[in-house]
């Protein structure tokens, strides 16, 4: 009776497919019209479409002219709106095109789904009038985004503190840079709240409660090194960011030399968000398969979701001197039934100057056994090289980064571990060179 269950469940897989095939088929007749209109027409000019009628309500207008102007279009599944249904994170591909450039490939985010887009606005709305439903742009000028007028000087920690992953513990010294390099001004480059317009603070002040991602980008420019999409523009609820490649689970089955590369590149973005010449630690509290992509020219890794970003200010650790600040914190290993899963304190990690967290989250979410992801398990360095798999140095190496047997064993076998992939990649360049 066992030898047929392959069989019976062979023929439900085909049913199931041959259902979903015909249900998508019935879904393009029954919106015919619609699509012959989707190719037809670019939405992006569309102020309701791209949400600007509700701004301030919104996350900027920098690039409105380009949108207005027909420079930006949905590539070609893009533009069918019946397929929204499954594009739950409102994420699009785009081209944009200028007159001497040519075109390019760009991504645009509403940043939210767009059930969390509409508590937002009815959030808003029971601020101003305590009910769901109102006029969103006169309530906008009755929350705590307009209180903080044109009469405050600087944009303060106690105003803005929790509001975010971003902001969930801020320094004078973060706030003053985010303001500096906001992007969705004319006038950017003094960290004076008051040379912003109104609609101007409005629009920051909601950003960064909302998801602060495009701040994120802004603060810590690709231009300048970090390892972050390049932020473009927004208008209205629509945010553009450079495309930069396909994401990094598509390499999953990559061959070997190129995964390694890739690792080691992931542990070099761990260390790099956790010690730089700034002193700002920027933790990863969402790391993931999907959260980073790859350059398809010069193999660069990216990390193209940065909405879940903690960013501590270790220089005012080490002048408040909290409890405990110069106690190593290690990350605590924990079992889910989940995938990327992490476990960690937000009030440690603000708190303390020496943090493993950037490392426990590569290792055990992208590098090592542990690892899974769209029910796969064994993590991008899986099934290594037989003489490699041998030594099991590789092995230890990930285990100690992932769950460490050692106290403060992660920190030394993240150092270990870049020193390690850096020679194996050091190996696999010369073997091709040959």
């Amino acid at each position: 009776m066992l030898r047929f269950l392959p069989l019976k469940l062979g023929r439900l897989y085909r049913c199931l497919k041959l259902l979903l095939v015909v249900g998508l088929f019935v879904i393009l007749l029954m919106n015919t019209h619609n699509l012959f209109a989707s190719f037809q027409k670019n939405e992006l000019t569309d102020r309701r479409f791209i949400n600007l009628n509700k701004c301030p309500a919104c996350f900027g207008t920098s690039w409105c002219r380009k949108f207005m102007n027909g420079q930006v279009s949905f590539e070609t599944w893009g533009r069918l709106r019946f397929l929204d249904v499954f594009n739950v994170k409102n994420v699009y591909f785009a081209q944009y095109g200028e007159p001497r450039e040519g075109t390019r490939r760009v991504v645009l985010k509403r940043l939210g789904s767009n059930q969390e887009l509409a508590e937002i606005d009815q959030k808003i709305c029971k601020r101003a009038t305590g009910r769901p439903r109102c006029d969103l742009i006169q309530a906008m000028y009755k929350t705590e985004f307009a209180r903080i007028n044109g009469d405050v000087r600087l944009l303060t920690p106690d105003v803005v503190e929790g509001w975010s992953d971003l902001v969930h513990c801020p320094s004078q010294r973060l706030l003053d840079r985010v303001v500096r390099r906001y992007a969705e001004t004319k006038d950017s480059g003094s960290f004076l709240l008051k040379n912003l317009k109104d609609t101007e603070r409005m629009q920051l002040l909601m950003t960064l409660a909302f998801n602060p991602e495009p701040l994120v980008l802004q603060s810590f420019p690709s231009d300048e090194g970090w390892p972050f999409a390049k932020y473009l523009g927004a208008c209205g609820r629509v945010v553009a960011v450079n495309y930069v490649g396909e994401d990094l689970w598509s390499f999953y089955n990559a061959p070997w030399e190129k995964r390694v590369d890739l690792a080691r590149q992931l542990m070099d973005i761990a260390e790099q968000l956790t010690n730089n010449d700034f002193e700002f630690a920027l933790y990863l509290l969402d790391v993931s398969f999907d959260n980073f992509a790859v350059g398809p020219r010069d193999g660069k890794v990216i990390i193209v979701d940065a909405e879940n970003v903690l960013v501590a200010d270790k220089r005012l650790i080490k002048q408040n001197k909290p409890e405990n600040y110069d106690v190593w914190y290690e990350s605590r290993f924990e079992e889910c039934d989940r995938e990327a899963c992490l476990s960690f304190s937000k009030d440690s990690l603000c708190s303390r100057v020496t943090v493993d967290h950037n490392y426990y989250a590569i290792c055990q979410n992208l590098l090592s056994r542990y690892a899974t992801w769209r029910g796969t398990t064994g993590g991008l360095l899986h099934d290594p090289p037989a003489h490699i798999a041998k030594d099991g140095q590789l092995k230890a190496l990930l285990d100690e980064c992932t769950k460490p047997k050692k106290r403060y064993g992660r920190f030394q076998a993240a150092k270990d571990l870049r020193e390690y992939l850096t020679q194996l990649a050091a190996a696999s360049s010369s073997a091709m060179a040959r």
